[in-house]
């Protein structure tokens, strides 16, 4: 039950976004899910300034249920950072990507 809410502060057209949620669903089987399972946003034109620039920037934020390794971690975030750089032209250095483990995640009225 991975969510992955992404904020840019440059534009993301219907042709990029459908680019993002394959590979994005390609991606998440490096934490051992499914893109069944995940669950998207895309947040794009935001206000986000970094390092004092206000430069194509972007932050991740991906809530997961239950755990996920170091290394699996450390291969999702080089993933995620490089489908970014490529799709939206946003420096991986200006790339941050937030992880949350979650032991409570509830859908159709029920927690897992």
């Amino acid at each position: 039950m991975p969510f992955i809410n992404t904020k840019v502060n440059v534009s993301i057209s219907q042709e990029q976004e459908q680019t993002l949620k394959t590979q994005f669903g390609q991606a998440i089987t490096l934490i051992g899910k499914s893109e069944p399972w995940l669950m998207l946003n895309f947040d794009d034109n935001c206000k986000l300034w970094f390092k004092g620039s206000d430069a194509p920037a972007a932050i991740m934020e991906v809530s997961l249920y239950g755990k996920a390794s170091s290394a699996a971690y450390d291969a999702l975030t080089g993933r995620l950072t490089e489908i970014l750089s490529s799709v939206l032209s946003v420096p991986s250095s200006r790339i941050y990507v937030k992880y949350s483990e979650i032991a409570y995640w509830g859908m159709g009225g029920s927690n897992f």
